[in-house]
Protein backbone atom coordinates (compact mmCIF):
# COMPACT_ATOMS: atom_id res chain seq x y z
CA UNK A 1 0.00 0.00 0.00
CA UNK A 2 2.85 2.35 0.79
CA UNK A 3 4.23 1.83 -2.69
CA UNK A 4 0.96 2.69 -4.36
CA UNK A 5 0.30 5.76 -2.23
CA UNK A 6 3.82 7.07 -2.88
CA UNK A 7 3.54 6.30 -6.57
CA UNK A 8 0.20 8.11 -6.67
CA UNK A 9 1.73 11.22 -5.11
CA UNK A 10 4.63 11.11 -7.58
CA UNK A 11 2.33 10.73 -10.55
CA UNK A 12 0.10 13.53 -9.34
CA UNK A 13 3.13 15.80 -8.95
CA UNK A 14 4.65 14.86 -12.31
CA UNK A 15 1.44 15.26 -14.21
CA UNK A 16 0.60 18.49 -12.44
CA UNK A 17 3.95 19.88 -13.60
CA UNK A 18 3.19 18.65 -17.12
CA UNK A 19 -0.25 20.26 -17.05
CA UNK A 20 1.18 23.55 -15.80
CA UNK A 21 3.80 23.57 -18.56
CA UNK A 22 1.19 22.72 -21.17
CA UNK A 23 -1.16 25.47 -19.96
CA UNK A 24 1.67 28.02 -20.01
CA UNK A 25 2.55 27.04 -23.56
CA UNK A 26 -1.09 27.32 -24.59
CA UNK A 27 -1.37 30.83 -23.13
CA UNK A 28 1.71 31.98 -25.07
CA UNK A 29 0.48 30.65 -28.40
CA UNK A 30 -3.26 31.29 -28.08
CA UNK A 31 -3.12 34.83 -29.49
CA UNK A 32 -1.15 33.86 -32.62
CA UNK A 33 -2.25 30.37 -33.62
CA UNK A 34 -5.30 28.39 -32.57
CA UNK A 35 -3.98 25.40 -30.64
CA UNK A 36 -6.13 22.33 -30.10
CA UNK A 37 -5.62 21.01 -26.59
CA UNK A 38 -4.40 17.41 -26.70
CA UNK A 39 -5.95 14.75 -24.50
CA UNK A 40 -3.76 13.28 -21.78
CA UNK A 41 -2.08 10.07 -22.93
CA UNK A 42 -1.33 7.73 -19.97
CA UNK A 43 0.48 5.09 -22.03
CA UNK A 44 4.01 6.65 -21.90
CA UNK A 45 3.81 7.05 -18.11
CA UNK A 46 2.56 3.48 -17.63
CA UNK A 47 5.15 1.95 -19.95
CA UNK A 48 7.92 3.93 -18.30
CA UNK A 49 7.07 2.52 -14.87
CA UNK A 50 6.72 -1.15 -15.90
CA UNK A 51 9.62 -1.38 -18.38
CA UNK A 52 13.30 -2.08 -17.74
CA UNK A 53 15.84 0.75 -17.71
CA UNK A 54 19.57 1.48 -17.58
CA UNK A 55 19.14 3.49 -14.39
CA UNK A 56 17.22 3.02 -11.17
CA UNK A 57 14.72 5.90 -11.10
CA UNK A 58 13.16 6.89 -7.77
CA UNK A 59 11.37 10.19 -8.30
CA UNK A 60 11.50 13.47 -10.21
CA UNK A 61 11.89 14.29 -13.89
CA UNK A 62 14.88 15.23 -16.06
CA UNK A 63 17.89 16.81 -14.37
CA UNK A 64 15.94 17.15 -11.12
CA UNK A 65 15.23 13.42 -10.85
CA UNK A 66 16.74 11.18 -8.19
CA UNK A 67 18.25 8.08 -9.81
CA UNK A 68 20.87 5.42 -9.19
CA UNK A 69 23.10 5.06 -12.28
CA UNK A 70 23.89 1.52 -13.38
CA UNK A 71 26.79 0.15 -15.45
CA UNK A 72 26.30 0.11 -19.22
CA UNK A 73 28.17 -2.84 -20.79
CA UNK A 74 28.25 -3.06 -24.60
CA UNK A 75 29.96 -5.46 -26.97
CA UNK A 76 30.93 -3.58 -30.15
CA UNK A 77 33.20 -3.99 -33.15
CA UNK A 78 35.91 -2.32 -31.04
CA UNK A 79 35.45 -4.81 -28.20
CA UNK A 80 33.94 -4.30 -24.77
CA UNK A 81 32.75 -0.79 -23.92
CA UNK A 82 31.68 0.19 -20.39
CA UNK A 83 30.48 3.40 -18.76
CA UNK A 84 27.86 4.52 -16.25
CA UNK A 85 24.34 5.33 -17.41
CA UNK A 86 24.61 8.77 -15.77
CA UNK A 87 26.74 9.88 -18.75
CA UNK A 88 23.55 10.09 -20.81
CA UNK A 89 22.36 12.83 -18.40
CA UNK A 90 18.81 11.39 -18.26
CA UNK A 91 18.40 11.80 -22.01
CA UNK A 92 16.21 9.17 -23.69
CA UNK A 93 15.68 10.81 -27.07
CA UNK A 94 19.11 10.36 -28.67
CA UNK A 95 20.24 13.94 -28.09
CA UNK A 96 23.19 13.33 -25.73
CA UNK A 97 26.17 11.45 -27.16
CA UNK A 98 28.60 9.32 -25.14
CA UNK A 99 31.96 8.60 -26.83
CA UNK A 100 34.11 5.54 -26.12
CA UNK A 101 36.89 3.89 -28.20
CA UNK A 102 36.11 6.03 -31.22
CA UNK A 103 32.42 5.09 -31.14
CA UNK A 104 29.47 7.31 -30.24
CA UNK A 105 26.36 6.06 -28.43
CA UNK A 106 22.93 7.48 -27.71
CA UNK A 107 19.94 6.17 -25.76
CA UNK A 108 16.44 6.17 -27.26
CA UNK A 109 13.42 4.76 -25.40
CA UNK A 110 15.63 2.72 -23.09
CA UNK A 111 17.75 1.17 -25.87
CA UNK A 112 21.31 2.11 -26.85
CA UNK A 113 22.34 2.75 -30.47
CA UNK A 114 25.42 3.97 -32.32
CA UNK A 115 25.10 7.69 -32.96
CA UNK A 116 25.35 9.60 -36.23
CA UNK A 117 28.00 12.25 -36.79
CA UNK A 118 25.39 15.01 -37.05
CA UNK A 119 22.01 15.61 -35.45
CA UNK A 120 18.73 15.76 -37.36
CA UNK A 121 16.24 18.63 -37.30
CA UNK A 122 14.95 17.46 -33.89
CA UNK A 123 18.43 17.35 -32.34
CA UNK A 124 18.59 13.56 -32.29
CA UNK A 125 21.79 11.73 -33.30
CA UNK A 126 20.06 8.47 -34.21
CA UNK A 127 19.08 7.71 -37.82
CA UNK A 128 15.59 6.72 -39.00
CA UNK A 129 14.33 5.05 -42.16
CA UNK A 130 11.63 6.36 -44.49
CA UNK A 131 8.88 4.95 -42.26
CA UNK A 132 10.26 6.59 -39.13
CA UNK A 133 11.76 3.45 -37.57
CA UNK A 134 15.23 3.60 -36.01
CA UNK A 135 17.79 2.24 -38.48
CA UNK A 136 20.98 2.85 -36.48
CA UNK A 137 23.35 0.05 -35.52
CA UNK A 138 22.65 -1.47 -32.14
CA UNK A 139 25.53 -2.91 -30.09
CA UNK A 140 25.08 -6.13 -28.12
CA UNK A 141 23.81 -4.86 -24.78
CA UNK A 142 24.72 -6.89 -21.66
CA UNK A 143 24.27 -4.02 -19.22
CA UNK A 144 23.36 -4.29 -15.56
CA UNK A 145 19.82 -2.94 -15.93
CA UNK A 146 17.25 -2.16 -13.26
CA UNK A 147 15.70 -5.62 -13.48
CA UNK A 148 19.07 -7.36 -13.23
CA UNK A 149 20.00 -5.22 -10.23
CA UNK A 150 16.62 -6.08 -8.70
CA UNK A 151 17.27 -9.80 -9.13
CA UNK A 152 20.70 -9.50 -7.53
CA UNK A 153 19.22 -7.55 -4.64
CA UNK A 154 16.50 -10.19 -4.22
CA UNK A 155 19.11 -12.94 -4.25
CA UNK A 156 21.07 -11.17 -1.50
CA UNK A 157 17.92 -10.89 0.62
CA UNK A 158 17.19 -14.59 0.05
CA UNK A 159 20.70 -15.60 1.14
CA UNK A 160 20.55 -13.39 4.22
CA UNK A 161 17.18 -14.83 5.26
CA UNK A 162 18.20 -18.46 5.02
CA UNK A 163 21.71 -18.06 6.44
CA UNK A 164 20.23 -16.27 9.45
CA UNK A 165 17.62 -19.01 9.81
CA UNK A 166 20.32 -21.72 9.61
CA UNK A 167 22.46 -19.97 12.26
CA UNK A 168 19.51 -19.81 14.66
CA UNK A 169 18.77 -23.50 14.20
CA UNK A 170 22.42 -24.36 14.79
CA UNK A 171 22.67 -22.09 17.82
CA UNK A 172 19.53 -23.48 19.51
CA UNK A 173 20.04 -27.16 18.75
CA UNK A 174 17.46 -27.35 15.99
CA UNK A 175 14.74 -25.52 17.92
CA UNK A 176 13.21 -22.63 15.93
CA UNK A 177 13.27 -19.31 17.80
CA UNK A 178 12.57 -15.70 16.85
CA UNK A 179 13.07 -15.29 13.10
CA UNK A 180 13.43 -19.04 12.44
CA UNK A 181 10.14 -19.63 14.27
CA UNK A 182 8.40 -17.21 11.92
CA UNK A 183 9.93 -18.76 8.79
CA UNK A 184 9.45 -22.43 9.69
CA UNK A 185 5.67 -22.61 9.01
CA UNK A 186 6.24 -21.25 5.50
CA UNK A 187 9.04 -23.76 4.85
CA UNK A 188 6.84 -26.58 6.14
CA UNK A 189 4.02 -25.39 3.89
CA UNK A 190 6.26 -25.71 0.82
CA UNK A 191 7.73 -29.02 1.99
CA UNK A 192 4.56 -30.83 3.06
CA UNK A 193 1.65 -29.24 1.18
CA UNK A 194 3.46 -28.59 -2.10
CA UNK A 195 6.44 -30.94 -2.47
CA UNK A 196 5.33 -34.05 -0.58
CA UNK A 197 1.70 -33.82 -1.69
CA UNK A 198 2.44 -33.52 -5.42
CA UNK A 199 5.75 -35.35 -5.90
CA UNK A 200 5.29 -38.23 -3.49
CA UNK A 201 6.68 -39.18 -0.11
CA UNK A 202 9.51 -41.28 -1.56
CA UNK A 203 10.92 -38.73 -4.03
CA UNK A 204 10.05 -35.25 -2.78
CA UNK A 205 13.15 -34.55 -0.64
CA UNK A 206 15.58 -33.94 -3.51
CA UNK A 207 13.28 -31.27 -4.96
CA UNK A 208 12.51 -29.34 -1.76
CA UNK A 209 15.56 -26.99 -2.03
CA UNK A 210 14.61 -26.10 -5.61
CA UNK A 211 10.97 -25.48 -4.73
CA UNK A 212 11.87 -23.41 -1.66
CA UNK A 213 14.26 -21.32 -3.75
CA UNK A 214 11.75 -20.43 -6.45
CA UNK A 215 8.92 -19.83 -3.94
CA UNK A 216 10.87 -17.37 -1.79
CA UNK A 217 12.68 -15.78 -4.73
CA UNK A 218 9.42 -15.02 -6.56
CA UNK A 219 7.71 -13.86 -3.35
CA UNK A 220 10.58 -11.53 -2.44
CA UNK A 221 10.69 -10.02 -5.94
CA UNK A 222 6.91 -9.61 -5.97
CA UNK A 223 7.05 -7.70 -2.67
CA UNK A 224 10.00 -5.63 -3.87
CA UNK A 225 7.91 -4.55 -6.84
CA UNK A 226 5.45 -2.95 -4.38
CA UNK A 227 8.16 -0.71 -2.88
CA UNK A 228 8.57 2.80 -4.40
CA UNK A 229 11.44 2.96 -6.87
CA UNK A 230 12.08 -0.80 -7.09
CA UNK A 231 11.89 -2.78 -10.30
CA UNK A 232 8.86 -4.87 -11.22
CA UNK A 233 11.07 -7.87 -12.03
CA UNK A 234 8.36 -10.52 -12.09
CA UNK A 235 6.35 -8.32 -14.45
CA UNK A 236 9.08 -8.79 -17.06
CA UNK A 237 8.42 -11.68 -19.44
CA UNK A 238 12.14 -12.36 -19.93
CA UNK A 239 12.50 -13.13 -16.22
CA UNK A 240 9.46 -15.41 -16.09
CA UNK A 241 10.67 -17.14 -19.26
CA UNK A 242 13.98 -18.03 -17.61
CA UNK A 243 12.15 -19.45 -14.58
CA UNK A 244 9.93 -21.48 -16.92
CA UNK A 245 12.96 -22.82 -18.83
CA UNK A 246 14.60 -23.88 -15.55
CA UNK A 247 11.40 -25.72 -14.62
CA UNK A 248 11.33 -27.35 -18.06
CA UNK A 249 14.90 -28.60 -17.59
CA UNK A 250 14.31 -29.89 -14.05
CA UNK A 251 11.10 -31.70 -15.03
CA UNK A 252 12.48 -33.41 -18.13
CA UNK A 253 15.89 -34.32 -16.69
CA UNK A 254 14.11 -36.17 -13.89
CA UNK A 255 11.46 -37.76 -16.08
CA UNK A 256 11.43 -41.57 -15.79
CA UNK A 257 10.69 -44.16 -18.47
CA UNK A 258 6.97 -44.08 -17.76
CA UNK A 259 6.91 -40.32 -18.32
CA UNK A 260 8.69 -40.56 -21.68
CA UNK A 261 6.63 -43.57 -22.70
CA UNK A 262 3.50 -41.54 -22.03
CA UNK A 263 4.89 -38.78 -24.26
CA UNK A 264 6.09 -40.87 -27.21
CA UNK A 265 3.69 -43.82 -26.91
CA UNK A 266 0.56 -42.58 -25.09
CA UNK A 267 -1.90 -45.14 -23.71
CA UNK A 268 -4.60 -44.65 -26.36
CA UNK A 269 -5.91 -46.87 -29.17
CA UNK A 270 -3.43 -47.43 -31.96
CA UNK A 271 -5.35 -45.37 -34.49
CA UNK A 272 -5.18 -42.34 -32.14
CA UNK A 273 -1.43 -42.51 -31.50
CA UNK A 274 -0.36 -40.55 -34.66
CA UNK A 275 -2.55 -37.68 -33.46
CA UNK A 276 -1.77 -37.88 -29.73
CA UNK A 277 2.03 -38.15 -29.96
CA UNK A 278 2.43 -34.60 -31.38
CA UNK A 279 -0.06 -33.34 -28.79
CA UNK A 280 1.95 -34.91 -25.94
CA UNK A 281 5.22 -33.50 -27.30
CA UNK A 282 3.72 -30.02 -27.55
CA UNK A 283 2.40 -30.47 -24.01
CA UNK A 284 5.96 -30.82 -22.72
CA UNK A 285 6.54 -27.18 -23.70
CA UNK A 286 3.11 -25.70 -23.07
CA UNK A 287 3.26 -26.49 -19.34
CA UNK A 288 6.24 -24.19 -18.62
CA UNK A 289 4.87 -21.70 -21.17
CA UNK A 290 1.72 -21.42 -19.07
CA UNK A 291 3.86 -20.80 -15.98
CA UNK A 292 5.69 -18.00 -17.79
CA UNK A 293 2.54 -16.22 -19.00
CA UNK A 294 0.62 -16.60 -15.73
CA UNK A 295 3.27 -15.02 -13.51
CA UNK A 296 4.14 -12.27 -16.00
CA UNK A 297 0.53 -11.32 -16.78
CA UNK A 298 -0.62 -11.20 -13.16
CA UNK A 299 2.27 -9.13 -11.86
CA UNK A 300 2.36 -6.71 -14.81
CA UNK A 301 -1.43 -6.31 -14.79
CA UNK A 302 -1.50 -5.11 -11.18
CA UNK A 303 0.85 -2.21 -11.91
CA UNK A 304 -0.97 -1.33 -15.15
CA UNK A 305 -4.35 -1.27 -13.38
CA UNK A 306 -3.04 1.00 -10.61
CA UNK A 307 -1.49 3.47 -13.03
CA UNK A 308 -4.57 3.39 -15.26
CA UNK A 309 -6.81 4.25 -12.33
CA UNK A 310 -4.59 7.20 -11.40
CA UNK A 311 -4.59 8.33 -15.04
CA UNK A 312 -8.41 8.55 -15.02
CA UNK A 313 -8.08 11.78 -13.02
CA UNK A 314 -6.07 13.44 -15.79
CA UNK A 315 -8.00 11.89 -18.66
CA UNK A 316 -11.23 13.26 -17.21
CA UNK A 317 -9.52 16.56 -16.37
CA UNK A 318 -11.52 16.88 -13.18
CA UNK A 319 -10.67 16.62 -9.49
CA UNK A 320 -14.14 15.17 -8.91
CA UNK A 321 -12.87 11.85 -10.27
CA UNK A 322 -10.01 11.71 -7.74
CA UNK A 323 -11.86 10.29 -4.67
CA UNK A 324 -13.23 7.30 -6.59
CA UNK A 325 -9.93 6.65 -8.38
CA UNK A 326 -7.91 6.85 -5.15
CA UNK A 327 -10.33 4.51 -3.34
CA UNK A 328 -9.93 1.94 -6.13
CA UNK A 329 -6.14 2.39 -6.05
CA UNK A 330 -6.02 1.64 -2.31
CA UNK A 331 -8.23 -1.43 -2.78
CA UNK A 332 -6.06 -2.82 -5.60
CA UNK A 333 -2.93 -2.05 -3.53
CA UNK A 334 -4.12 -4.25 -0.66
CA UNK A 335 -5.12 -6.91 -3.17
CA UNK A 336 -1.60 -6.82 -4.67
CA UNK A 337 -0.12 -7.93 -1.34
CA UNK A 338 -2.22 -11.08 -1.56
CA UNK A 339 -1.40 -11.57 -5.25
CA UNK A 340 2.33 -11.36 -4.50
CA UNK A 341 2.09 -14.39 -2.20
CA UNK A 342 -0.52 -16.21 -4.27
CA UNK A 343 1.48 -16.09 -7.50
CA UNK A 344 4.61 -17.42 -5.77
CA UNK A 345 2.52 -20.25 -4.32
CA UNK A 346 0.84 -21.11 -7.64
CA UNK A 347 4.13 -21.12 -9.60
CA UNK A 348 5.73 -23.43 -7.01
CA UNK A 349 2.65 -25.66 -6.76
CA UNK A 350 2.42 -26.19 -10.53
CA UNK A 351 6.16 -26.79 -10.75
CA UNK A 352 5.87 -29.50 -8.09
CA UNK A 353 2.87 -30.96 -9.93
CA UNK A 354 4.82 -31.18 -13.21
CA UNK A 355 7.77 -32.80 -11.41
CA UNK A 356 5.40 -35.27 -9.77
CA UNK A 357 3.96 -36.22 -13.16
CA UNK A 358 7.48 -36.80 -14.48
CA UNK A 359 8.69 -39.04 -11.63
CA UNK A 360 5.46 -40.92 -10.90
CA UNK A 361 5.76 -44.69 -11.31
CA UNK A 362 2.05 -45.54 -11.12
CA UNK A 363 1.07 -45.43 -14.81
Amino acid sequence: MLKKISLLILLLSANFMFAQTHDSHSENTRETTPVKEEAYDPIPVIMHHISDAHEWHFWGEGENSVTLPLPVILWTKEGLVTFMSSEFHHDDEGKHVVSRKGLNFVKVHGKIYEANATADSHGSYVSHDAEGHISANKPFDISLTKNVAGMLFGMIILLLLFTRMARQYKKNGGVPTKFAGWMEPIVILVRDDIAKENIGEKRYRKFVPFLLSIFFFIWILNLMGLVPGFANVTGNIAFTMVLAVITLIVVNLNGNKNYWKHVFWPPVPLWLKPMMIPVEIIGVFTKPFALMIRLFANMAAGHIVILSLVSLIFIAGSVAVAPGAIALVLFISVLELLVALLQAYIFTLLTALFIGMAVDESH
